[in-house]
């Protein structure tokens, strides 16, 4: 019973506290009480504290985009962080681009150019992938751990403590204020005191009965100044120790500034290594695409079928020309001299290439063909013939033997 009575008092306490807060700050916002200030130096550290709080929460969502740019997967590592479980492993996108071109590859052959290009491609994009991985693991630890946890650790303690110090500057108003009213009500009730009744009719002492009853109620206030004054050395008291713990805290944002931007350094190394790996494996993977026939790794906007390796001093149109896209096209005089041949040239296959129809004929590297031309034909293409076998041939494919 006597707890029960004990939480009835402290519960009946706060509700008065809170209302007189709630009254307080009413007052304030509509003009009608004074307000303590706190001084510059406080102010200025609460402006930068939740300055950087704002901008790191920008920093830190942003950060997670960039990382991860698909909302859906951000939502699934978040419950699962929150439950604090491990989220499954998945697949992210250069991995996954550097699957498909593998099997695209491996369906279309890796003894073709355009297939084993795709492998090289695709094994180059799993690395990145893996790339990738490394430094959204490592942008996560020495990154965004470190944001968060201001965010939901320090941030949160001085946002807890700015509350206890608003709530003990509202006390220190109120204790001021009443100390006011009862000091008010002192002078009144000195004032009435000091004043004499003259008169001995009924209303006289009616109204001299009223004041003293009147006087008797001032008097309770001003009984009431030394309680105020006790209570607002108190409230004063507990305001500045607030203060100057909050204080404390707020002078702690340098230090958080400065490992931040030690953070920061992290975050830039590990974008520089990503950034460095992915140009090399890049750099690697088209040393490996400029060794095979440049028709296979170079487009150009002709009209013809058949595309350009790079010239050699014996290769059908050896005075190739080099045009302003730096491709390589085959001199006409050449092709005129070859056209005008009316027998047929023994020719050697520089590069395998697979016929894309029934017209054409499948060549294989070093083997001897016969060749020759066809009134009507396409300038970049002759008649080859092995065996029983005949079909067109792209004359870039081939060197012409004397």
């Amino acid at each position: 019973m006597n707890i029960m009575d004990f939480n009835v008092k402290k519960l009946a306490a706060d509700a008065g506290t809170f209302l007189s807060r709630a009254v307080q700050f009413t007052e304030e916002k509509l003009g009608q009480a004074e307000k303590t200030e706190l001084d510059a130096h406080l102010e200025n550290l609460l402006s930068k504290a939740e300055c950087t709080k704002i901008w790191t929460e920008k920093i830190m969502k942003q950060t997670e985009v960039l990382l991860q740019p698909n909302p859906n997967a951000r939502i699934e590592e978040f419950v699962y962080e929150k439950l604090d479980r491990k989220a499954p492993s998945r697949i992210n996108n250069p991995e996954l681009l550097g699957q498909y071109m593998i099997d695209a590859g491996t369906e279309f052959g890796p003894g073709t150019a355009y297939g084993n290009a795709l492998i090289k491609c695709g094994e180059t994009q799993k690395r990145i992938g893996t790339a990738d991985r490394e430094l959204i693991q490592t942008s996560a630890l020495n990154f965004l751990t470190p944001l968060r946890n201001f965010i939901e650790g320090d941030y949160k303690t001085i946002a807890k403590e700015r509350k206890l110090l608003q709530n003990k500057r509202l006390d220190l108003d109120a204790a001021k204020t009443r100390l006011k009213k009862a000091k008010a009500a002192e002078t009144r009730a000195s004032q009435l005191n000091s004043a004499r009744l003259e008169g001995d009719n009924n209303m006289v002492n009616f109204s001299y009965m009223l004041n003293f009853l009147h006087v008797k109620w001032l008097k309770i206030w001003a009984v009431e100044v030394t309680k105020s004054e006790q209570e607002l050395r108190i409230t004063q008291s507990e305001f500045d120790r607030q203060a100057e713990i909050t204080r404390l805290l707020l002078e702690g944002i340098s230090s958080t500034h400065a490992h931040h931007l030690r953070c920061l350094n992290d975050f830039v190394e590990a974008q520089m290594t990503y950034y460095a790996q992915c140009y090399q494996y890049m750099l690697d993977l088209q040393k490996q695409l400029g060794s095979f026939p440049s028709n296979y790794h170079c487009n150009n906007n002709q009209t013809s079928v058949a595309p350009v390796p790079s010239a050699s001093s014996n290769v059908i149109g050896s005075s190739a020309l080099t045009s302003t896209s730096g491709l390589v096209m085959t001199s006409p005089s050449n092709l005129i001299d070859l056209k005008e041949c009316s027998g047929s040239r023994k020719a050697r296959v520089l590069y395998d290439y697979d016929a894309a129809n029934s017209s054409e004929l499948s060549l294989l590297a070093d083997e001897v063909i016969t060749v020759f031309s066809v009134v009507g034909m396409d300038s970049d293409w002759l008649m080859g013939e092995r065996g029983n076998q005949k079909g067109r041939v792209p004359i870039t494919y081939l060197e012409l033997l004397n």
